[in-house]
């Protein structure tokens, strides 16, 4: 009679519990530093008018002190570049140096020239830097055209990418789906590849002025077009030798919980695959309801640790206690000690188990009790009025208890 059994435990594959990030260029921008070995950086961009001094740098203030590492600025005219000057002294004296970048588009050279001086980074749109006007009975470009246009986006950028580089600071290639050039469409059509050349024709100009501070994004509205555009960015880089780091985003996302869902869809995948230096959660909300969301996708991928992990099971009819009032209770006690993983489980079917990797658990066991475990052990039952109290006892007790700060 033949017997079955599972294969020894030398047999079995290990399970890679890690993201190994692709690996790209370090680039400076103010203190903070995007690619290499850093973690991933935070992004959002404020919505007030730059010619509003206060209100700016009151936005600026928020967005940092809550977590955003690199605030970005809308540049539409001189004057907003000049603003910036302002903008970036009376936070230097009212609170600290905030990583700037400045928003250039339409026919932007003297206003990104102006703004370089006053901020760590410039952000220009491929589409949009230098306009091609459409024709509307054009067919087709000719090389020749093609070629021409070409370089007058050259003589257009030049200036702009030696003034960035001879002061040591950044560039960010951002290209936009809805927003690509008349003749990349004409060219490669409303695709992932003419988002990838428009990036890259921009790149190319850079290297050949020994421009290297760049950072690239191809972003899209609609979730497919977007990571179809990064992976084969990444292709391409790869093939050519280039490094450069990457800033991730699901344009126009939306708002609520539909627009948390596109972003992390598209934005987690990429980071989930190594792809990925930089993000920003694009919400048609206030620009502060963008950082927990950008913390959270991080948090759940393992790439930064912000905050508390919990684990806890979604509850039925084995559940001993009111899961969600509980779990409420102790994320109330404990929010504060980030760096911990705790679990609130609602039965012992699953819960030691599923658990396995938390550094406290609170466990449903018999009715009216509760058992605290320290990782693995089970170290006491108590009542389970007094779960939470004893929860912090424990953590107390272990040295890993720090009072929360007064609101």
């Amino acid at each position: 009679m033949q017997t079955l059994s599972s294969p020894p435990q030398a047999a079995k594959a290990p399970v890679e519990t890690v993201i190994h990030r692709r690996y790209t260029r370090s680039v400076r921008v103010g203190d903070v530093t995007i690619g290499g070995a850093n973690p991933v950086v935070v992004q959002s961009m404020i919505n007030e008018d730059t010619l509003d001094i206060e209100g700016s740098v009151a936005a600026i203030r928020r967005l940092h002190e809550i977590g955003c590492e690199i605030v970005r600025v809308t540049v539409p005219s001189m004057a907003h570049a000049k603003a910036l000057a302002t903008i970036r002294a009376q936070l230097q004296a009212t609170y600290q140096a905030v990583p700037l970048v400045a928003d250039v588009h339409h026919n932007g050279m003297k206003i990104a020239l102006e703004v370089a001086k006053h901020v760590d980074k410039v952000r220009i749109n491929p589409g949009l830097y230098v306009f091609e006007k459409p024709q509307a009975n054009r067919t087709e470009y000719t090389q020749a055209e093609f070629d021409d246009i070409g370089q007058t986006i050259k003589a257009t950028l030049e200036p702009l990418v030696v003034s960035l580089r001879d002061q040591g600071k950044a560039m960010r290639i951002g290209v936009n789906h809805g927003s690509l050039a008349e003749r990349m469409l004409f060219t490669y059509g409303d695709t992932p590849e003419g988002m990838v050349e428009s990036a890259l024709e921009f790149i190319h100009i850079c290297e050949s002025l020994d421009f290297r501070n760049l950072v690239i994004s191809l972003k899209a509205s609609r979730v497919p077009v977007m990571l179809a555009a990064y992976r084969l960015m990444v292709q391409r880089m790869d093939e050519l030798g280039m490094d450069y780091p990457l800033h991730l985003g699901v344009t126009e996302a939306g708002d609520g919980e539909y627009g948390r869902i596109k972003s992390t869809a598209g934005i987690a995948t990429l980071l989930a695959e190594g792809i990925g230096d930089t993000i920003r959660v694009s919400l048609t909300e206030a620009p502060e309801k963008e950082i927990p969301v950008c913390y959270s996708i991080l948090q759940a991928l393992g790439l930064r640790k912000t905050m508390v992990e919990y684990v806890a099971c979604p509850s039925c009819g084995r559940t001993l206690f009111n899961l969600e009032e509980v779990l409420h209770k102790v994320r109330e006690a404990t929010k504060h000690l980030t760096g911990l993983d705790i679990a609130v489980m609602g039965c012992i079917v699953n819960g030691p188990g599923e658990m396995a990797d938390a550094d406290y658990g609170y466990v449903g066991k018999t009715p009216g009790y509760i058992s605290l475990y320290r990782g693995r052990d089970e170290i006491k039952k108590v009542p389970e009025d007094q779960g939470v109290e004893e929860l912090i006892n424990l953590i107390r007790g272990d040295g890993r208890w720090v009072e929360p700060e007064a609101p």
